[in-house]
């Protein structure tokens, strides 16, 4: 097409054509520009539908199976002997009880699998219902394989609460009561972990009042508080001290979120930056664009196209770029996702989550708004130059300000490619101000990262209490040179190696300092459906690692110490006594301390042995921790050991570390979230280098001209962007350090726990200033590809430039 031709076009109208040219010849021609934008649109995209997807993903799927199943609202339970079937029935009408089932028959037994258990094991208690029907006005429980029980002898376990080996057919033992499961079934509310007919129930309680079991759909509650009040209502409407304990359907949603809900807080606050990011990168490369072709787009205004054509033009330069990224990064957002969806999927028995519909077609359509937005600033600008103004030819000028600055530089002590590169920021401050906000948002991506590595790495730590000691002693062994068992099953356990003459062997070798024992085992606790874990401790307890987040560790007889999430649930606080129970017997603990420990989803009770004898539970077999004395090496202490426990049917290896597949996923996400965003730092920091390198190119030609050495060019650019990179990292670093402070927190309030505060103060002074450094790697890296093409540029070349 002639240019008369697209003059008379623009003239008369029908410049769809010529405008079409127009954007295809721009981003064709702005090769850098183009890339940039589509990597920067990409990278946003992507972290938005990853944040998004979670957040979505890690809330709908119980909410739609609470509504499908007529999910309970409140599950209470009741004392039998205080309080008849008639009188529990009679809470339905409660005030704001909108629907009630039961009242069921309930108690709580450690049901084994024949031939399943390994040696020394004990059964977790569970949560038996008598119940004649999965249907109901509440709890609908749904049926996942089998079905229900009907006659005596027949159970329904609950999916996730099964014993291993317990698929339908299997036989479980109760004592002398042997029932066989029919049928794997799932309460959305969790109201039960097995269910009979109500008659076998009677005969399970082993002739003591069984506990009794309401559930209530509530007229309101969608918050704590509604539940609360629901739940006064429902303790009002029975004798004083016949509720035993309580559990709200929010407990239960967010205890099944929480697998997933930690990735959130981190994930959503890289995606905020990424999209901030790609708003400011986008910006610097129209900007750049419109600055570059300043002398296009007086000739295009010469042939009659007009301001709002000249306006569509680059904005549509920024789109297509942008549209390409955006399709990109949709489909890397949900490739990136597939692993974290699963684990939803598996956290809530589904066989498939995926990324919402809705959400891949909203964040790319935000996306390009923003890119519309961000590209129509300088389009306008462009369109109102005048005709005259932008035809003018000659090369960029640095203005006076430049100049004077220049000299300033030259006068100090430093080479003259150092000077001139250390001035060259002031010579066009508003693009080095683009720069420094790019690398100042890098900085700020790296800071965060670290601070978040560090503070996973001492959450897998000191989240453990059981990692205490040197060296750890177990009491239960594969069967040493045993090569397995048929088809390549691993062999079972051997005997439990007797712990006291285990103790005896540990005492009598020499560098042994403090040594302690562990137990582990189920105990029922009041409205906990399964009870909780327990862990009980016999010896010096000295050598035991644990964080506490308030409160202290237990120190004498009656005193218990739990995790975060156990107190949230059970309602309980640091001072607070709690009545434990193991077959009828009971005993009374009280809490002194909330210890850091997300081992069993936070739900962990410690205490010492002595303070649970009455119970005479049967513990899994024990572990024992040592601490060696001073100069002993822990290896070679823990070979010795090995030898000496080996004959006992016992190991001992040094102590290790708690390994977490989530906090791995975790860590792999946050470096794959911080390269995305350094790379797009260092893009748009490439951008403006090579727009002010093709400004300067005649200048450069000069300084050739008079001798500088293509080594010299180089550090001239680079020299220029490390003083952007190192005010960027003295304004970043702070900044990542308070994203970091906001983040955490969160993060642990996901998974229902405190983070105690040394966990979260990683950012020492050492670190800090090498954080500080950041900047300055950020902005080298984006300049070095321009500082590599302006130092292989030819003099003469260089010297033509207009």
């Amino acid at each position: 097409m002639s240019a008369q031709s697209v003059a008379t076009a623009a003239r008369t109208g029908r410049g769809g054509g010529a405008l079409g040219r127009v954007v295809r010849a721009g981003v064709g021609r702005r090769r850098t520009q183009t890339a940039v934008m589509v990597l920067t649109t990409l990278l946003s995209v992507a972290s938005a539908v990853l944040a998004l997807g979670l957040l979505v993903a890690s809330a709908a799927p119980f909410d739609r199976a609470f509504a499908r199943q007529h999910g309970a609202h409140l599950t209470v339970r009741f004392d039998g002997a205080a309080v008849t079937p008639e009188r529990l029935a009679a809470t339905a009408r409660a005030s704001g009880v909108a629907e009630a089932s039961g009242p069921f028959a309930v108690t709580s037994l450690r049901l084994a699998v024949d031939g399943a258990a390994p040696p020394g094991f004990a059964p977790p208690p569970l949560t038996v219902v008598g119940r004649a029907s999965a249907s109901g006005p509440v709890d609908a429980v749904s049926l996942a394989e089998g079905r229900w029980a009907t006659a005596p002898g027949e159970i329904v376990l609950e999916r996730g609460s099964e014993p291993p080996g317990s698929a339908p057919g299997a036989r479980l033992t109760a004592g002398s009561v042997t029932l066989t499961v029919v049928g794997i079934a799932e309460s959305v509310g969790e109201s039960a972990d097995a269910w009979v007919v109500p008659e076998q129930l009677t005969a399970l309680a082993g002739g003591r009042p069984p506990a009794l079991q309401m559930l209530y759909r509530l007229t309101a509650a969608d918050t704590a508080a509604e539940v609360t009040a629901g739940q006064r209502a429902v303790t009002a409407a029975v004798p004083a001290g016949a509720v035993t304990g309580a559990r709200s359907h929010l407990d239960v949603r967010e205890a099944a979120r929480e697998s997933t809900a930690a990735f959130v807080p981190f994930v959503t606050a890289f995606a905020l930056l990424g999209l901030a990011m790609s708003v400011l990168v986008i910006g610097i490369v129209v900007s750049g664009a419109v600055g570059a072709a300043t002398r296009r787009i007086g000739i295009l205004k010469s042939l009659g196209f007009t301001p709002y054509q000249v306006g569509r033009a680059y904005v549509a330069q920024a789109l297509i770029p942008g549209t390409a990224g955006a399709v990109l990064g949709v489909a890397l957002g949900n490739v990136l996702a597939v692993p974290l969806m699963a684990e939803v999927a598996e956290v809530y028995g589904t066989t498939e989550v995926l990324v919402p519909l809705w959400v891949d077609l909203a964040v790319p359509t935000g996306a390009l708004a923003l890119v519309a937005v961000t590209a129509l600033g300088p389009a306008l600008r462009a369109a109102r130059l005048p005709t005259a103004t932008v035809l003018r030819v000659g090369p960029a000028g640095d203005g006076g300000r430049g100049r004077a600055v220049r000299g300033l530089f030259g006068r100090l002590p430093l080479p003259r490619p150092v000077t001139l590169g250390l001035a060259a920021p002031f010579a066009r401050p508003a693009r080095a101000a683009s720069t420094a906000a790019a690398v100042t948002f890098g900085a700020l991506a790296v800071t965060f990262a670290v601070g978040l590595g560090s503070t996973l790495v001492a959450v897998k730590t000191d989240g453990d209490p059981d990692r205490g000691g040197d060296v750890t002693v177990r009491t239960v062994t594969q069967p040493r040179g045993n090569p397995g068992g048929p088809g390549g099953k691993p062999p079972l356990p051997g005997k439990p190696a007797d712990p006291a003459t285990v103790a005896s062997a540990i005492a009598a070798l020499p560098g042994t300092g403090s040594v302690y024992r562990t137990a582990r085992t189920q105990l029922d606790v009041a409205g906990l459906k399964g009870g909780a874990p327990l862990v009980a401790y016999e010896g010096d307890t000295a050598g035991s690692r644990h964080t506490m987040v308030s409160g202290r560790w237990f120190g004498a007889t009656g005193e218990a110490v739990a995790a975060t999430r156990f107190l949230r649930t059970t309602g309980a606080r640091v001072g607070d006594t709690i009545t434990l129970s193991e077959q009828g017997r009971t005993v009374r603990v009280r809490i002194v301390g909330e210890v850091f420990d997300l081992g069993d989803d936070g739900m962990t009770l410690r205490t010492a042995a002595a303070s649970v004898a009455a119970l005479n539970a049967r513990y899994l077999p024990a572990d024992f921790a040592v601490t060696v004395t001073a100069g002993t090496d822990a290896a070679r202490y823990a070979e010795r050991l090995d030898a000496a426990v080996a004959p006992l049917r016992a190991e001992a290896a040094v102590t290790e570390g708690s390994k977490s597949s989530v906090i791995r996923a975790m860590q792999a996400l946050i470096v794959m979230l911080t390269l995305m965003l350094v790379a797009v730092a260092c893009l748009g920091v490439l951008n403006t280098v090579v727009l002010d390198t093709r400004d300067r190119v005649r200048d450069l030609g000069v300084l050739k001209a008079l001798g500088m050495t293509p080594r010299q060019t180089v550090a001239q650019v680079l020299t220029s962007v490390a003083a952007i990179g190192l005010v960027s990292g003295v304004v970043g670093v702070p900044l990542g350090v308070a994203l970091h402070g906001r983040v955490m927190p969160a993060m642990g309030r996901a998974v229902g726990t405190t983070i105690p505060p040394a966990d979260t103060d990683v950012y020492g002074t050492p670190l800090l200033l090498l954080l500080g450094a950041a900047g300055v790697v950020i902005a080298a890296a984006g300049a070095l590809l321009p500082a590599g093409w302006a130092a292989r540029t030819a003099t003469a070349r260089a010297l033509r430039a207009e």
